[in-house]
This record gives structure tokens, C-alpha cells and sequence, in this order.
């Protein structure tokens, strides 16, 4: 008989990739695969790709930690997203759930507790986020994805798994990505990317001190949705709004990386031995989560940190030339980590808590 499984996760990129990773290895176990998520989310447009697996958008509400008058509206949303997930799960019967996290989650764990389906949930950061925290209760496992998350998890369903990684990052190629951006050989490229949205800061700094990264690197800048500046042509940069197949192949010709410290993200330049410069969003953009993930990659020696209210100083440009020249220092710290996980034990794991 076939199995079924729900999978959810949704809001930004970093909520959906861990269950794009696992589709081709849950699809080769032969199971029937639904995706709960919102009606025209980004989680929407990255499933599509995978044909077999059936989309069921539901209502959501955004969970916020500052006042808005939507806070009054968006519980009920949550609520009803929670009926129609249940009506959904009754005509399924899923065996399991696995849920990556973010608003559109919430509903879903619920639907599943009532409908007394086993939920297993992956927690990306050091600290749960507040759709998990909610979720956590209704759950039957929590993956993590720092080991030093199982000190914030207050029950002993947490277990450390390592980080997720697609299959596909790991298949680039250096010199496809320089046909890609028309770099010769002879310079070592540096790669910035600050998350689905940009980075305004980051973004802003690069254009500022373009002409002295040029000078030493090649640069390819991910700016995010709308924020390209048309207007810069020099030789030697090449900036994109967004980027998907091309993605491997940009990731491989990296010499060193400037990033903000989401956690699938870090992860994935780990996995690749990508020196990193980590700008972390700040405390009054977050919850902090990225400012914890930065400091436990500094700790073990896999990247340097810039504060983002350092990133329009001198510092922004000495710490990439810094970071360059000891770059051999931080892919022998990354050589030696065991800090990414397997999809295939995240498959057993799902395999064990079926129903």
C-alpha cells in the first residue's frame, strides 16, 4: 500500500527547502506526498516544480511580535486554516506530517493533533520560532537543526538530525557559473546573497565600495525582489534579482561568501566549505535568531561576523579581504564538522513515527 504524507512549511524560502529536499527521497520511498501551505505563498511557486506532489493552499493567519490590527483578525484565520486542513486530512488520512515551520504551519499541526496524526517538526535556528513554539506541543518529534537547540526545547522530544541540504547545491559547477556571469578566469569571485527579500544594507555597502572589491574580486550580487540597480555596469559584476537552477553553479565558483545568517543558508555554504562573512539581520528586525546562528558559526570557526550597523564602515571592506586571505584556515575548520545531517535519516525518522 502506498503511504501518505502531509508536509508544510511556508512564509519565506528558508521554510520550504528542507521539504524540497526531502520529496525526491520520500517520492523513491513510494510515498503519496501533499503539501499543505498558504493559497499564494512563495511555498506555492517553489513546489510547483515537483509534479507528482498535490498543493492544497488553506487560510493563514501571519503571526506577529508587534502590534498590528491585523493581530485581532489573523487568530481566526489560523482557526479556520485549521478546519480546512481537518477536512482535507480526513479525506487523505495521512500516515504522518512533517512540518519545516513558519505561519502556515501552525494550522496544519493542529488539524493533524486532532485528526491524532503523528507530527514531526524540524526546527532550522538555535532558538524554536514562534509558529514552532506554538506547534511543539502538538508534536510527536522535533528535529533540530544546532545541537544547541535541545537546550531551548524544553521536552525530550527534541533529537539533533545536522542540517538538511538539497542534493542539487552539491552538483555545480565553477565554470558553468562563470559562463553564467561572463567572469574569466584569473580572480577569485566573491558571492553575496542577503536572503529571499535582500538586504538593503549589504546591498547598499557592495555598491559603495564596488570599485575596491573590483580592484580584487569578481563579484556576483544577489539583491533580491526589486532591489537591482540598473544603473551599475562595470566589468567584472554581475547582480541578479533571483536566482533558482542558476543557483549550484554561482555557489560553486565562490571563493569567500557575504551572507545574512538564516539557517538554511549558512548551512548550505558550510556544506559547499565556503568562507563566510556573516551580517546577521539585528535584534529590532528579529527575534535574534540570526545574531545566535552567526555566533555559534563564529565559534566553531567557519566564518567572521560585521554587525549590520557596522556594514557601512571600513570594516566592511577589511573584513572580506581578511576573510579571503585566511580563507584556507576556515575550510579546514568546515572540513572537520559533522554539522550537516542526512535527508535519508530524516526519511527513517518519518518511516519510524508513521501511523
Amino acid at each position: 500500500m502506498k503511504k501518505t504524507i502531509v508536509l508544510t512549511g511556508g512564509g519565506s524560502a528558508g521554510h520550504v527547502t528542507v521539504n524540497a529536499a526531502l520529496i525526491p527521497k520520500l517520492l523513491d520511498g513510494n510515498w503519496d506526498i501533499h503539501y499543505f501551505g498558504s493559497i499564494d505563498g512563495i511555498e506555492k511557486q517553489i513546489i510547483s516544480k515537483f509534479e507528482p506532489v498535490q498543493y492544497h493552499g488553506i487560510s493563514t493567519g501571519k503571526l506577529r511580535r508587534y502590534a498590528d490590527w491585523n493581530n485581532v483578525k489573523d487568530p481566526f484565520k489560523v482557526v479556520k486554516g485549521s478546519f480546512e486542513a481537518y477536512a482535507k486530512m480526513k479525506q487523505l488520512k495521512p500516515n504522518v506530517i512533517f512540518s519545516k515551520g513558519g505561519f502556515v504551519s501552525v494550522p496544519v499541526v493542529v488539524a493533524g493533533r486532532m485528526r491524532k496524526v503523528p507530527v514531526i517538526i524540524h526546527e532550522s535556528d538555535i532558538t524554536p520560532g514562534l509558529a514552532n513554539r506554538i506547534a511543539i506541543p502538538f508534536s510527536t518529534k522535533v528535529c533540530t537543526t544546532f545541537p544547541e537547540t535541545c537546550e531551548h526545547v524544553t521536552t525530550k522530544k527534541a533529537e539533533y538530525v545536522g542540517a538538511i541540504v538539497r542534493d542539487e547545491l552539491l552538483a555545480g559547477n565553477a565554470g558553468t557559473g562563470r559562463a553564467i556571469c561572463r567572469f574569466a578566469k584569473g580572480k577569485p569571485v566573491l558571492f553575496i546573497m542577503g536572503g529571499s527579500l535582500g538586504a538593503k544594507s549589504v546591498n547598499q555597502a557592495v555598491r559603495d565600495n564596488l570599485p575596491a572589491l573590483l580592484k580584487k574580486f569578481h563579484v556576483v550580487h544577489i539583491s533580491g525582489k526589486g532591489q537591482l540597480d540598473d544603473s551599475i555596469n562595470d566589468a567584472g559584476y554581475k547582480q541578479f534579482e533571483f536566482v533558482n537552477e542558476e543557483l549550484p553553479h554561482l555557489m560553486a565558483m565562490a571563493d569567500v561568501v557575504i551572507s545574512r545568517a538564516g539557517s538554511n543558508s549558512i548551512f548550505e555554504f558550510l556544506s559547499l566549505r565556503k568562507p563566510m562573512l556573516l551580517v546577521p539581520l539585528p535584534k529590532g528586525s528579529s527575534r535574534g535568531d540570526q545574531i545566535l546562528n552567526a555566533r555559534s558559526f563564529a565559534d566553531r570557526g567557519f566564518c567572521e561576523v560585521l554587525n549590520d550597523a557596522e556594514v557601512r564602515t571600513e570594516a566592511f571592506v577589511h573584513k572580506i579581504n581578511d576573510l579571503h586571505e585566511k580563507r584556507n584556515d576556515y575550510v579546514n575548520n568546515m572540513l572537520s564538522s559533522d554539522a550537516i545531517g542526512s535527508t535519508d535519516r530524516l526519511v527513517q525518522m518519518i518511516e519510524r513515527y508513521k501511523r
